[in-house]
C-alpha cells in the first residue's frame, strides 16, 4: 500500500524550518511578525509531558481548538478538530472558557473572537501564522473596487460574498454592504441566496471556490465571470465586462490547493489504475473538472471514512490531513495527489514548542497573543456570519 508518509521528510535545522518553528521573521511573508518570549527547543524530549501537564493545570479554564490541515503534535492536544467555522463555532459553544486556544491561522481566531463573549480570550499561539489567501483581500484594496463598482452605477446590483478564509476586515467590509459569508461547504446556498437579492456577486477572496461554484453547481458559463486584479487599473477590466458579469472574482488563491494542476491527476491515474480522485474546491478549475469528488474538508474526511476497503484514493488537499487520512485508514490505498510535499507553512508555524509556550504562560499568569477584533469590526462581521447562519 503507498501511504503518502513514505514521502514526508521533517524539515531539518534549515532556516526554512527555523522560521516555521517561529525562530525568526520573515518580511516577505503575509505578517512577518517574530513570535514572543522563549520558545522550548523542538527536540526537547519534555515537551508531550509539559503540554500534558500545563493543560491539566489549566483544567476547564483552557478550550483548546486544532484545524484539520495541524500537525499531529499539535492534534493530540485539541479538545475539539475541525475546519475554520466549526472551530469557531466550538468556541462560542463553550462561553465558560476563560482562554480559547486556537492552533490554526489568523482570520480563524478572529472568527472566533467575534463570535465569543468579550470577557473570553483567544489565544494564537504564534502570531505568524498568517493565511495567505486571506491576506490577498485588503480591505483599502476592495473598497477601492467598490468604488469603481459606485462609480459605473452597478453597486447597487452586486452582493458581496466573501469565503469563510477571509480577514475580519473584509467580513466587515461584506457585513456592511448587505452581502453574506460562506463556507466551502454551502457557498452554492450563499450565491442562490445572493442572486435572489441582485444580478452580480463579488467573490472575495478565493478565485476559485468562486468559479468552481458558479459553473459546476449553478450551470454559469466561464464567460459569466471575470477576474478582479487589484494590482491592475480598475481590476484589468473593463467598463462592460463588468457590466455584463455575473460572478466578479477576486484574483486570490490557496498556496496550498493552487499547486493540484492537471497533470497531478493525469500522473496519479498512471500511476494507480482504478484511483478515485478527490479535491478541495479551492484547486483550479481545470483540476476540478479533471477530478471524481470535488468537497470541503469535512467532505474529504467523510468520504475517505464510508468508502470501501480496497478503494484507491489520491488527495488534493493539504498534506498533513492526506497524512493523517492515509494512517487511519490502513485498509485504503491513500495517497498525496502530488509528488512533492506540500503543506500549509503559515499553519505549520503552530508546532508543540508554540503550543508548550502558549499553555505555560497561561499557568504562569501571562497571557500571550491575544487576538482582538474592534468592536465596530466585529458587528458589522456578525451581520455576514449570521447572514449564512440563517441561509436556507
Amino acid at each position: 500500500m503507498n501511504l503518502v508518509t513514505a514521502t514526508w521528510t521533517e524539515p531539518g535545522n534549515t532556516p526554512v524550518a527555523l522560521l516555521l518553528l517561529g525562530k525568526g521573521s520573515d518580511p516577505a511573508s503575509e505578517r512577518g511578525v517574530d513570535c514572543p518570549g522563549d520558545l522550548p527547543a523542538p527536540s526537547d524530549p519534555d515537551l508531550v509531558a509539559r503540554a500534558t501537564a500545563a493543560k491539566a493545570t489549566l483544567g476547564d479554564r483552557v478550550f483548546v481548538l486544532g484545524h484539520h490541515y495541524q500537525r499531529d503534535e499539535v492534534i493530540r492536544f485539541a479538545d475539539v478538530t475541525g475546519d475554520s467555522f466549526r472551530l469557531a463555532q466550538q468556541a462560542a459553544a463553550r462561553p465558560d472558557a476563560e482562554f480559547i486556544v486556537f492552533c490554526g491561522v489568523h482570520f480563524m481566531a478572529e472568527s472566533a473572537d467575534i463570535l465569543t463573549k468579550p470577557e473570553q480570550r483567544v489565544i494564537l499561539p504564534d502570531l505568524a501564522a498568517g493565511c495567505s489567501m486571506a491576506d490577498m483581500a485588503v480591505l483599502g484594496q476592495v473598497e477601492t473596487a467598490w468604488e469603481h463598482f459606485q462609480d459605473l452605477g452597478i453597486a447597487g446590483d452586486v452582493v458581496p460574498v466573501t469565503y469563510m478564509n477571509s480577514s475580519a476586515d473584509i467580513k466587515g467590509f461584506v457585513g456592511r454592504n448587505s452581502g453574506v459569508v460562506c463556507t466551502s461547504s454551502n457557498a452554492k446556498r450563499a450565491l442562490d441566496w445572493s442572486f435572489e437579492q441582485g444580478s452580480k456577486v463579488f467573490f472575495l477572496p478565493d478565485q476559485h471556490l468562486g468559479r468552481n461554484t458558479a459553473v459546476l453547481e449553478m450551470g454559469f458559463d466561464l464567460d459569466d465571470c471575470v477576474l478582479y486584479d487589484p494590482h491592475k487599473p480598475q481590476g484589468g477590466l473593463t467598463d462592460e465586462q463588468l457590466r455584463n458579469a455575473k460572478m466578479i472574482l477576486w484574483r486570490g488563491h490557496c498556496s496550498v490547493h493552487g499547486r493540484f494542476t492537471i497533470d497531478s491527476v493525469r500522473d496519479v491515474r498512471e500511476r494507480v489504475p482504478g484511483v478515485n480522485v478527490l479535491v478541495h474546491p479551492e484547486c483550479r478549475h481545470e483540476v476540478v473538472r479533471a477530478a471524481d469528488y470535488v468537497g470541503s474538508t469535512e467532505y474529504i474526511i467523510k468520504a475517505l471514512d464510508a468508502a470501501p476497503a480496497g478503494s484507491s484514493w489520491a488527495i488534493g488537499t493539504e498534506l498533513n490531513l492526506v497524512r493523517r487520512l492515509a494512517l487511519a485508514h490502513p485498509d485504503k490505498q491513500v495517497t498525496f495527489l502530488d509528488r512533492t510535499v506540500c503543506y500549509c507553512s503559515t499553519m505549520n508555524r503552530i508546532d508543540l514548542p508554540h503550543l508548550v509556550w502558549t499553555l505555560e504562560e497561561l499557568v504562569a499568569g501571562r497571557v500571550p497573543n491575544v487576538i482582538t477584533v474592534d468592536e465596530e469590526t466585529a458587528r458589522a462581521a456578525r451581520i455576514a456570519l449570521d447572514q449564512m447562519l440563517a441561509l436556507p
